[in-house]
């Protein structure tokens, strides 16, 4: 029996996060932790893409097939933009079965989902989640959740040979926290990003800032960049995870937080981008923070104050019980649940009791 394919439009889809779901034929699939839920009765599952590479870093999909996570490692050739069918799971009993595709990476790569396929006579079923909160998040590689998976190098620095198989969206603590809460998240999140354009280490030497990301669907300029309409998606909170990577200004000395000059124009850049969000969202709640790896606690001093300068009863301030205390690598799996139930505790007790 024939396979049958279901497309990218099928009503019965559910589909999470800043997906380019302009054209009828394909979605693109950009942020990490990205996905598409469907539920069906069938014996096997796949997913039919067309990837773009971005770096040489292995390419792979993230599953969750019944509450199992897996890893679909697919083929990712510089020159290979052609469609590719990636099997998400096979020899599944003919029963209801509910898988979850989403984007491990971050702007290593980004692809065009363009359907499922299916196991002949296979059925596809309504799904429609209902979600108790929305959650946007915008922060660096630790809310993206790169070198996660690195579970061996915990509280120690990154394996030199990591080349992207670590990575997984699935153990960053926002995604953590949104399941802990039942919530709906878009995580915005990219590894090395900053404040400001030219600092930081994301899409180096040219290096982009939240300045120009924070209101885009594709955020790097190879996407092309597009913008993201916020009325899509409104979120009752907001996380601001970025300063960890702001000391870093390639080709230049580093960007002392400590200078008075640079202090004032780093915050007011931070508050210009939470005012707008704050616009756009009226009603949402927003949590600043930097996450466990090591960094300059000055910092966090500075987040601090740009909470207190907005002077909101809107605007939050939360330190980790190790922040920036507690890695000099990338958190691992179990550091990422850390910072997930701490800040978990802080949305139930603080901000919705």
């Amino acid at each position: 029996m024939n396979n049958i394919f279901i497309p990218c439009t099928d009503p019965r889809l559910s589909f999470m996060g800043r997906i380019d779901d302009s054209k009828a034929e394909s979605f693109r699939f950009i942020y990490a932790g990205s996905s598409v839920t469907i539920r069906f009765k069938g014996s096997s599952i796949a997913a039919v893409i067309a990837n773009t590479m971005m770096s040489s870093n292995e390419m792979s999909l993230g599953a969750l097939i019944d509450g199992r996570l897996v890893k679909c490692v697919f083929d990712n050739g510089w020159d290979n933009h052609d469609k590719q069918t990636v099997t998400l799971a096979k020899g599944l009993d003919g029963g209801e079965h509910t898988v979850t595709m989403f984007k491990r990476q971050a702007a290593y790569h980004y692809f065009e989902f363009f359907g499922f396929e299916l196991s002949g006579g296979a059925e596809v079923l309504s799904y429609k989640p209902h979600y108790s909160l929305r959650l946007e998040v915008f922060g660096d590689s630790v809310s993206a959740g790169e070198v996660v998976e690195a579970v061996e190098h915990t509280a120690s620095s990154d394996p030199e040979d990591h080349h992207g198989q670590f990575d997984n969206a699935y153990y960053a603590y926002p995604m953590i926290t949104a399941r802990n809460l039942g919530a709906e998240i878009h995580n915005n999140a990219q590894g090395g990003i900053a404040i400001f354009d030219g600092t930081g280490y994301f899409h180096m030497p040219d290096s982009i800032g939240v300045e120009t990301t924070w209101n885009k669907l594709s955020y790097y300029p190879e996407g092309p960049y597009s913008d993201w309409d916020l009325s899509r998606y409104t979120p009752d909170i907001v996380i601001m995870a970025v300063g960890q990577n702001d000391p870093h200004c390639e080709g230049q000395p580093d960007r002392d937080i400590k200078d008075p000059a640079y202090r004032i124009k780093w915050k007011e850049k931070y508050k210009e981008i939470t005012s707008s969000l704050m616009e756009s969202y009226p009603k949402a709640q927003f949590i600043f923070l930097l996450t466990v790896l090591m960094h300059d606690l000055e910092w966090d001093r500075a987040v601090e104050e740009v909470t207190a300068e907005l002077a909101s009863e809107r605007v939050h301030y939360l330190e980790f019980t190790r922040t920036g205390k507690a890695t000099p690598g990338h958190p691992r799996i179990c550091e990422q649940y850390e910072m997930a139930e701490q800040l978990t505790a802080y949305i139930v007790n603080d901000l919705l009791r």
